[in-house]
């Protein structure tokens, strides 16, 4: 962003709420500096998915990957249910899904209750996919959290606790595969 964008934005802002050199002095709860942190830990938490997923399986793309959490953590569904919860449309979903019965990770079968539609499930080896992968991601993401000072954990989780009920996710400990990627 160029300096006479910033300016005009921060001009714009009551006092207290102005990025730029004084951006770590600003007001406490400053909606500006508190999304530049997000965004920031938002692209360390995707690097770290992005290794996780390397690690076990190079050819999965973080989209199938999240094709998979949700068939993990929803069970069985019809094509069109996993295209609203990835929020795709139903032809990007049915591309994304033949990769995948193609690589071994779902299983395909015709609706009993109508046989237009089809039933994708997550196969074992899908499953043993999402268990490696979101078992790296924990390692990973715990050897982070190890090395922050111990006095600022706590505020981190409640901090993240809440920025989560704010944007509506449920903790995870209710999922049974805790990802957060619906």
């Amino acid at each position: 962003m160029s300096p006479r964008t910033t300016s005009a934005r921060d001009s714009a802002k009551p006092s207290g709420q102005t990025r730029g050199a004084d951006a770590g002095a600003g007001a406490v709860g400053d909606v500006d500096r508190v999304t530049e942190a997000v965004l920031t830990a938002s692209r360390l938490l995707v690097a770290v998915s992005a290794r996780s997923l390397n690690e076990v399986e190079d050819s999965l793309t973080l989209p199938q990957f999240r094709a998979l959490v949700v068939l993990a953590s929803r069970g069985p569904l019809r094509l069109t249910h996993l295209a609203e919860h990835l929020a795709v449309n139903p032809s990007t979903a049915m591309r994304m899904a033949e990769r995948l019965v193609v690589s071994g990770m779902i299983d395909r079968a015709p609706n009993p209750e109508n046989r237009r539609e089809s039933i994708l499930t997550l196969t074992d080896t899908g499953r043993r996919v999402v268990e490696q992968v979101t078992g790296r991601r924990r390692a990973e993401i715990a050897a982070i959290v190890e090395s922050m000072p111990a006095p600022q954990r706590d505020g981190l989780v409640e901090a993240l606790e809440a920025f989560s009920a704010a944007g509506g996710e449920p903790p995870a400990g209710h999922d049974p595969i805790p990802l957060g990627w619906e």
